[in-house]
């Protein structure tokens, strides 16, 4: 069964705009990835400030290669133009990890 992986950020309300634009300008960054299954944003609506990365895996495997690989390479250079690389957005960050081990779909699309 597939495995998801959500990164809980804390995201101070000035920052909310940045840390949406920088994932926006990174958009499809990993959907070329072996095993990627799927990927999700959630903004927070009330009660925490913390925004939830949703991403879905076939195995740990694949997840581990694309953290090794494109995600740590996308993560230490500097900006676009060769520039120093940008403050976070997000003051805090935990990472959650789950098996899939029950799924439903909609049954009329």
């Amino acid at each position: 069964m597939s495995v998801v992986k959500i990164n809980v950020l804390t995201v101070p309300a000035e920052q909310r705009e940045t840390l949406e634009k920088r994932f926006a300008s990174r958009a499809h960054a990993v959907e070329g990835s072996d095993g990627f299954e799927w990927f999700e944003l959630l903004r927070p609506v009330e009660g925490t400030d913390s925004y939830l990365v949703y991403t879905r895996w076939r195995d740990e495997e694949s997840f581990q290669a694309w953290m090794e690989g494109p995600m740590k390479a996308a993560h230490q250079g500097g900006d676009a133009q060769g520039g120093e690389r940008p403050k976070p957005a997000a003051s805090g960050s935990t990472l959650w990890s789950f098996e899939v081990v029950q799924q439903a779909e909609p049954t009329n699309p």
